[in-house]
């Protein structure tokens, strides 16, 4: 099937149904300290089952955390029109080209990025691939990019205890809301990140890793390597760019060195603040963390909704306006799908679900307008500057899907 063919059945079957999805507060806090704890069934291929707290790779824990990996297709880009001057090769495959030499992605594959809490189940189908179900029966192909799709995933199974299982032993993971009795044996880390862009205040993810309690922070002081549990630690703060001061709560001091936990090698700190979604903080904008007591563990997964396809109206330099079905970037269709950008030298990774309107400003970044008004200037991102792919919007009234460049368009408002 034609990427035309699939734009015009998505047309007529959804038009009537394009309301933009609730959104998701992913850093809201719970009174049960299990409720957003991924939790589900995992299937073996030789036909065992584990139901239990869920840990993917060991990183992903919450239901507000991201599974990535990359589309296998990407029906829309037929609906780009190739520029005049462009005489040398289809606009499509320069385009696609420039994306994927910097991530080393096929030419009809995009990243995928998706919170657990969206999904129904996740079938892996062989090597780096899957099958992901969202939580209306939804299905999308996705392959590599990504540790995700091959990954070893824990059970916290009440009989046997804990379980590892992996990728290739798995049928498939589904899952479900935690019962409320269930123990998941740690707590998650919260507490507030200061930068130098200002403050943040969430649930927090260490070198993109550590976010319980029993995980481990790791580094040298003076001839020997120690590791200290996350739940242990009362503030880290940058000392330099190759070490760390942390201050535990019974009232030790170290200053630690050696390892990524603590040095400008960091994978990135990871916060999910509720006024924003999820923020990453490099080391060179980093100040310090101070954790909180124990604070719940975050959206439960009764508070994800089906999702729902990106509707709104675009608004072109020249004035017009055109209402319809969106799909941004060629890529991006649904409210479960992330904005990605950066300001003052942090990047930030929205749900489309809380975004209300974005402005492109010039060549190289957008006005972003959250839902409740907060407003961001991002840039620095595929999705905010003159190498996003432009839009496509599908009219409601039967009219033929029509591809938006970037450089035209001075405002998208979504519902």
């Amino acid at each position: 099937m034609t990427g035309k063919s699939i734009l015009v059945i998505a047309a007529a079957g959804l038009a009537l149904a394009a309301l933009s999805s609730p959104g998701v507060d992913a850093a809201e806090d719970p009174a049960s300290p299990v409720a957003g704890f991924i939790y589900g069934t995992v299937e073996t291929r030789r036909g065992a089952v584990y139901t239990g707290v869920l840990r993917w790779d060991d990183e992903e824990a919450f239901w507000d955390d991201l599974f990535h990996s990359a589309k296998r297709e990407l029906p829309y880009a037929d609906y780009a029109e190739d520029p005049v001057d462009d005489d040398s090769a289809e606009w499509w495959e320069k385009v696609a080209r420039k994306i994927h030499r910097e991530i080393g992605l096929s030419i009809d594959s995009r990243i995928v990025a998706v919170r657990f809490g969206d999904l129904a189940a996740v079938r892996p189908t062989g090597g780096d691939s899957a099958v992901l179900v969202f939580r209306d029966g939804t299905e999308l192909e996705v392959e590599g990019h990504a540790n995700d799709v091959d990954a070893t995933v824990e059970v916290l199974d009440a009989k046997p205890g804990s379980v590892s299982v992996r990728w290739d032993e798995i049928e498939s993971v589904t899952f479900a809301t935690a019962p409320a009795a269930v123990d998941p044996r740690r707590y998650r880390l919260h507490g507030t990140v200061f930068t130098r862009a200002g403050s943040f205040v969430g649930y927090i993810q260490w070198d993109s890793e550590e976010c319980l309690s029993t995980d481990l922070l790791d580094g040298d002081v003076d001839d020997a390597r120690i590791s200290l549990e996350m739940g242990e630690i009362r503030r880290i703060e940058r000392h330099d760019r190759r070490s760390a001061l942390v201050v535990l709560k019974d009232g030790r001091e170290l200053v630690l060195s050696g390892t990524n936990d603590v040095d400008d090698d960091i994978r990135g700190i990871h916060v999910e603040d509720a006024r924003f979604g999820r923020v990453e903080v490099p080391w060179d904008r980093f100040e310090r963390v101070v954790f909180d007591e124990p604070r719940g563990s975050g959206a439960p997964y009764d508070a994800y909704g089906p999702p729902s396809r990106l509707a709104g109206a675009v608004t072109t330099h020249d004035g017009k306006r055109r209402a319809g079905l969106i799909v941004f970037d060629l890529d991006e269709m649904w409210s479960w799908e992330m904005l990605d950008g950066s300001a003052d030298g942090l990047d930030y990774t929205i749900p489309f679900a809380r975004v209300a309107s974005i402005e492109p400003r010039g060549s190289s970044g957008a006005l972003v307008t959250l839902r409740g008004g907060r407003q961001l200037a991002l840039e620095d991102s595929h999705d905010v500057s003159d190498d996003n792919s432009g839009v496509v919007v599908i009219p409601t009234e039967g009219d033929e899907p029509l591809h938006l460049p970037w450089l035209e368009i001075a405002r998208i408002d979504l519902d």
